[in-house]
């Protein structure tokens, strides 16, 4: 994070980090530089550093500086998706041998870029509960170089501990990843609490409008940084100039979001909690969830993702599911728009026979920023 913006509070950050006016017409707002390549002021005289967009474009620049500031980092990295950040930072951070920590409940593309990918090329993991961190103690081995956590996690809201983990890690000698997709960085701030890098899909809270795919790695470490950045550009799987303005301009409104999010999210958590219908809700605002300690201690507010179990079972959570209206079913999480889901056949069907397994009475909300009373309505009509 630049010395400029390190004062400024975070919706100035968000607002204003990256977002230099642009020096030929003063444009506010940076343009879209939909460019391949850059004219070169003699062999080697680059203008900017910039000469092929893989390596770098000035709107992926914007994004970049912007994450950086937002998570207190070093290193702001944006890439094509989530997923193909993941790929990035494993392939740059691991050898065959190597071993990794993966939580028991986590996005289920996550899970299946381990085991049906990294796997492969001799890569092996453990399955731990990170809520648990002698279970995390127990996971770790002398090949261990990764543990990766979510928290929240995704789809049953887990919390993790990150600065008791990050202390696991430094006395094993490994590095700590966490994804802080369900959080953003309003919420919650992995690097300030020992993490060395923060994975985001920035097509969730970060986009806000489910009209963009993107992902980004943030680092505090220079070097960690620099060696990330050279496999971005090795591997090649960039976010392109239009996909960044679009994160851009949608972090503009991620703590006015994120807010209104977290409103809802603890009034859907309420009402759901006294539904005869629901057996469990799964959102760390509630003082009876198992991380609402831990949640109110690292994180600003407790999100807007709830999660529910239904009584009946699986073929109940899916009548849920499909009777819904307002809420849209749908996969992906964090735009403006309420979704529903059910994990078990839908974002985690890869997790089937693993560890990872979800409920089947399980289902899951991305609570929107409409009015709280019709969403609470049109639940209450779902559940019959």
């Amino acid at each position: 994070m630049s010395h400029q913006h390190s004062h400024q509070s975070f919706e100035t950050r968000a607002i204003h980090a990256g977002n230099t006016a642009d020096p030929l017409t003063g444009a506010v707002v940076p343009p879209i530089y939909q460019v391949s390549t850059y004219k070169q002021d003699g062999v080697g005289g680059l203008r900017g550093g910039y000469e092929y967009s893989r390596s770098a474009n000035p709107t992926r620049t914007a994004l970049e500086e912007n994450l950086a500031a937002l998570e207190g980092g070093r290193r702001g990295l944006a890439f094509a998706s989530g997923l193909a950040a993941e790929d990035c930072l494993l392939r740059a951070l691991l050898a065959p041998g190597d071993h990794v920590v993966i939580p028991n409940d986590a996005y289920g593309g996550t899970f299946r870029l381990f085991a049906k990918v990294v796997e492969r090329w001799g890569v092996d993991f453990s399955v731990a509960n990170t809520s648990d961190i002698a279970s995390v103690r127990e996971a770790v081995n002398e090949r261990t170089k990764l543990i990766w956590v979510e928290t929240p996690s995704n789809p049953l809201l887990g919390i993790t501990d990150i600065e008791a983990v990050a202390g696991v890690a430094r006395h094993a000698g490994v590095k700590l990843v966490v994804d802080n997709t369900f959080a953003s960085p309003y919420l919650q701030q992995p690097l300030a609490l020992g993490a060395d890098v923060v994975v985001h899909s920035l097509t969730k809270y970060m986009g806000g409008h489910s009209d963009v795919v993107g992902g980004a790695l943030v680092t505090a470490d220079e070097a960690l940084g620099e060696e990330l950045a050279y496999h971005q550009n090795a591997m090649g799987a960039v976010a392109g100039p239009f996909d960044s303005w679009i994160v851009l301009r949608g972090i503009k409104t991620l703590a006015v979001r994120m807010d209104r999010h977290g409103e809802n999210a603890t009034k859907v958590a309420d009402m759901l909690t006294r539904h005869p219908q629901v057996t469990q809700v799964l959102y760390p605002g509630l003082p009876d969830h198992p991380g609402h300690e831990i949640a109110a201690k690292q994180m600003r507010s407790f999100g807007g993702m709830v999660s529910f179990r239904v009584r009946g079972g699986e073929e109940a959570a899916v009548e849920v599911c499909n009777r819904a209206k307002l809420f849209t079913l749908g996969e992906s999480l964090g735009g403006v728009e309420s979704l529903i889901e059910h994990p078990g056949r839908m974002t985690h069907a890869s997790v089937a026979g693993s560890a990872l397994e979800v409920p089947g009475d399980l289902v899951r909300l991305s609570v929107g920023i409409e009015n709280a009373d019709d969403l609470l309505a049109d639940l209450r009509e779902a559940l019959g």
